[in-house]
């Protein structure tokens, strides 16, 4: 699935549809750079998502605090479960080095077109 596929998909969907970043969260992306957002997300992925089993599971990724956090419920990164569901990525089984840079990149491709969107 590409990037805008996984979009138009999300889009479908009224509870990961809602998910925007405020404007705080606009503000730290700016201050930071992409680079270092890109870092905390390669970092949140490797840690949260790409371990067979994680104890917490469904429960590891806040829902605010951090622009890749609402980014992963965005999108549908925010659990294994979520992974499975959304992505067909399998249960019981560590994330490759290519998934978790696929998830990085779709988490990273929704902030960016998240810093064009005007917040009322």
């Amino acid at each position: 699935m590409t990037i805008e596929e996984a979009f138009q998909k999300l889009a479908r969907s009224p509870f990961r549809s809602r998910f925007h970043l405020s404007e705080s969260d606009k503000a730290y992306v700016l201050e930071h750079g992409l680079d270092a957002i890109r870092a905390h997300a390669d970092e949140f992925v490797n840690s949260r998502l790409a371990p067979a089993f994680i104890p917490n599971d469904g429960k590891q990724t806040p829902m605010r605090g951090h622009p890749v956090f609402v980014a992963q419920h965005a999108c549908a990164c925010c659990c294994r479960g979520c992974l499975n569901k959304w992505y067909h990525v399998p249960l019981g089984t560590a994330l490759s080095g290519d998934q978790q840079q696929k998830i990085t990149d779709l988490l990273m491709a929704w902030i960016e077109k998240e810093l064009f969107i005007k917040n009322d």
